[in-house]
């Protein structure tokens, strides 16, 4: 009688703590899902916050992207023109007026144009260019009065040189010129020194707002 007593005793034991492990382990699930559902609901609200600013700030700098700068150009004794005063870097969703052919800097839209050593053979829109140059890379730009070999020659040179792209620039005042982020040159011709200067002072340079920051997954035309 004792015997299965102390038996029926050892079983109601094992039954209850089998029953508080079950428990615990509902206890672990439900904090766990609690957790995630805050977690969710929080990057939820994150993210709706954001997008409000983001839109509320595009608005914003939409209606203010066409507002005249100041600043100028100040030429150093390098050749290197560079603009005067700091360039702004809201993103838009709308075309800039920019105060320079082709544009240093200034706001720009959300997307860059690949600069990955890519070279376009039509024009591409200023505002995702100057977000290339926000990243570090210099733009390589040509007109009609540019010679078909200069032509080629840089772009070569620029289809092995990351953070770079060239495009052609109707009405920029000199056949061949160079843009970086907050500094522009002309240079006479694809063999000129002066390219390999300013690819060597300005591709990922001090000047770069943005530094490392993505030349491909962009925009391809």
């Amino acid at each position: 009688m004792g015997s299965a007593k102390k038996t029926d005793n050892k079983s109601r034991k094992a039954r209850i703590e089998e029953m508080r492990r079950a428990e615990q382990a509902r206890e672990r699930r439900n904090r766990i899902l609690t957790i995630t559902a805050s977690v969710i609901v929080v990057a939820g609200l994150v993210a709706g916050g954001a997008y409000l600013i983001n839109s509320q700030s595009d608005d914003k700098d939409s209606a203010s992207s066409d507002s005249k700068s100041t600043g100028k150009f100040v030429t150093g004794k390098d050749g290197v023109k560079t603009w005067s005063e700091k360039l702004t870097q809201n993103h838009v969703t709308k075309d800039v007026k920019y105060p320079m052919t082709p544009p240093v800097g200034g706001d720009h839209n959300q997307v860059w144009m690949n600069c990955n050593g890519d070279v376009y053979d039509k024009a591409i829109k200023n505002v995702n260019a100057v977000h290339s140059l926000e990243h570090g890379a210099v733009w390589v730009t040509y007109n009609s009065k540019a010679s078909d070999a200069d032509v080629k020659a840089l772009a070569e040179k620029v289809k092995k040189t990351p953070y770079t792209l060239m495009s052609p620039v109707e009405d920029q005042q000199d056949p061949i010129m160079l843009s970086a982020w907050g500094s522009q040159r002309t240079v006479t011709s694809a063999s000129d020194p002066n390219v390999a200067k300013f690819f060597e002072t300005y591709v990922q340079g001090k000047q770069t707002p943005e530094p490392g920051a993505a030349c491909t997954n962009g925009l391809s035309q």
